[in-house]
């Protein structure tokens, strides 16, 4: 058994190789739709990971303040008030925000850390900070303020996470660096960040916040994970969207295979019938065939997949997918695979094919061999 299949094997390659020009051009289409389809579904699935992992530390609920539909700093004495609402742990006032580098075009994240803050004078950077800057611990590094007159820091450690998105261009100082920084009075802070001790309660406690300070808007951790598989799954559509013509070509092809046999092919399998092949070593043999061109493209494109989002940061894709050009330095994501979504193209694209290829070649080899070669 093993040795006749061998052989039906080593007749499909030759009998592929003889073709090599239309099914290397179907192959080289069946590779960029998989690597397509692999990229968008690669990269969309580790955004929402690198997501999960930011968040996953984040408080119950922020509340903001909105002054005429524009953010606003709020004031800590407001704290004391929500604090006292049934249900809220604790309220802390958070200092964060953004400094835009004109050198290197890129936004930093400031953050001043609940715990373990930088004495004064002192930052931590991300590591995407640290490679375009080339800056190491206990070098000096400078930022321009509020007002224009730049502010030097030295730096105590390079930050990592297992999050890259986290990490990559944050800042972390001190409060008395942060407000002497940003200009920021010490009776505000950018936003509360809350801790709830009952997670059903999560709703009625934003309303009473709401009640309580109108101007504020309270902003539940579970409507931001939503919100970013909502904004990702988006644009991973709209990529596939865009990329259709190379599905649509890939589908030609396909339809080229199910619709029927060339000629050349139809007394290919004519002769084998009449030298004595079987109907079955036939199908078995358009197997093999459909088997060896599919599972070529789907590893191919995979890998190559793997390698673009992975590897070279999906260059293509992510500036869609992202959405942001200079919000970030380079980073690299974390390699996140989900096997189920892998499994679930393996089935849309390989499994179709290589039926394709079974049927009409059914239908040649049950005609007699001498009307086929005629």
């Amino acid at each position: 058994m093993i040795e006749r299949q061998r052989h039906i094997i080593d007749f499909t390659l030759s009998s592929l190789m003889r073709r090599k020009g239309k099914n290397g051009a179907l192959l080289l289409v069946y590779t960029l739709v998989i690597f397509v389809l692999a990229s968008v579904l690669f990269f969309t699935y580790a955004l929402k990971r690198e997501a999960a992992l930011v968040l996953k530390d984040a408080p119950e609920i922020i509340v903001q303040r909105s002054q005429t539909g524009r953010f606003h700093p709020i004031p800590v004495a407001w704290g004391e008030s929500i604090g006292k609402i049934n249900g809220v742990i604790s309220v802390r006032p958070r200092l964060w925000g953004y400094q835009y580098d004109s050198v290197f075009q890129a936004n930093y994240t400031l953050s001043v850390p609940a715990e373990n803050a930088p004495p004064t004078g002192s930052i931590d950077i991300g590591s995407g900070i640290a490679k375009i800057r080339d800056a190491s611990p206990d070098d000096i590094i400078a930022f321009t303020g509020h007002d224009g007159f730049p502010r030097s820091f030295t730096i105590r450690e390079i930050l990592s996470d297992e999050s890259q998105l986290l990490t990559s261009d944050l800042i972390l100082l001190s409060e008395e660096d942060y407000r002497d920084f940003s200009g920021l009075p010490a009776d505000q802070a950018i936003d509360l960040a809350l801790r709830v001790r009952n997670p059903r309660e999560y709703a009625t406690i934003a309303e009473k916040i709401t009640r309580l300070h109108p101007d504020t808007r309270p902003i539940l951790r579970s409507e931001i994970l939503r919100t970013y598989d909502a904004l990702f799954g988006w644009r991973s559509g709209l990529l596939i969207v865009i990329f259709s013509a190379a599905a649509l070509a890939f589908v030609i092809f396909a339809w080229d295979k199910a619709t029927g046999l060339s000629a050349e092919e139809r007394k290919e399998i004519g002769i084998l019938k009449a030298i004595g092949w079987e109907t079955s070593d036939i199908l078995m043999m358009k197997f093999w065939e459909g088997s060896v061109v599919s599972l070529t493209a789907f590893l191919a494109g995979i890998i190559l997949a793997y390698a673009h989002v992975f590897l070279t940061s999906s260059p293509l894709f992510a500036p869609v997918l992202k959405g942001w050009s200079t919000l970030y330095p380079a980073f690299r994501l974390t390699p996140f695979l989900d096997f189920g979504q892998i499994s679930a193209l393996f089935f849309l694209t390989v499994v179709p094919y290589t039926v394709t290829t079974i049927v009409p070649s059914w239908r040649a080899a049950i005609i007699d061999p001498d009307s086929v070669m005629r």
